[in-house]
């Protein structure tokens, strides 16, 4: 009898350990595969057939569409240069340039994945649109308050996030992100 009861236990801690697990790395992983530039994360096998599966199981629940390997690579920014989380209470500057691609885009996303509401109705802008330094670097100011030349409106949420998409790139491995120079997010000012 007692050898059944311990069975009976360790099935039911293995299945609450496993269901668990399952649900948190679907739920909010991305762990298997990142690689990281300058605050900018990319999953470069999360279109391939190289993708882990739990990130297909993730890609599956929530109807996003990676970028395939050859069309190009999505990078994500949560955090500024200084390491604090983007909130839609600051004004940043993404100040710089971006790796090799013939288009990027650049979009802000509230942080359960959707499109923010914001007054310009933008939400986002892509490079053949932005206006550039003379030494072909940009700035770009995000923020809740209008701002002139390269402005990307936010909402006043408490979080958010920023994605990078390189379209058409000659980037495809980790060991080349690792080392590129990506723009920089510096927060400006708090309200």
């Amino acid at each position: 009898m007692r050898f059944v009861l311990d069975l009976a236990i360790a099935i039911g801690l293995a299945l609450v350990i496993g269901v668990s697990s399952a649900w948190f790395m679907v739920e909010r992983g991305r762990i298997f595969g990142a690689v990281s530039a300058h605050g900018w994360t990319a999953w470069p096998a999360e279109g391939s057939a190289n993708a882990d599966p739990y990130s297909l199981a993730r890609l599956s629940r929530t109807g996003e569409m990676p970028l395939g390997a050859g069309e190009g690579l999505s990078f994500t920014a949560t955090r500024d240069a200084d390491g604090a989380p983007l909130s839609g209470q600051c004004t940043y500057r993404i100040v710089g340039d971006t790796p090799p691609a013939r288009m990027w885009t650049l979009t802000a996303y509230d942080s359960e994945g959707r499109l923010m509401v914001n007054v310009a109705r933008r939400s986002g802008f892509h490079s053949r649109e932005i206006v550039r330094r003379a030494d072909g670097t940009f700035d770009i100011v995000v923020s809740t308050a209008v701002a002139s030349g390269n402005w990307l409106p936010i909402a006043p949420v408490e979080n958010f996030r920023l994605v990078l998409r390189l379209y058409d790139t000659p980037l495809t491995t980790g060991s080349q992100i690792a080392t590129l120079a990506m723009p920089g997010i510096r927060k400006a000012a708090c309200t």
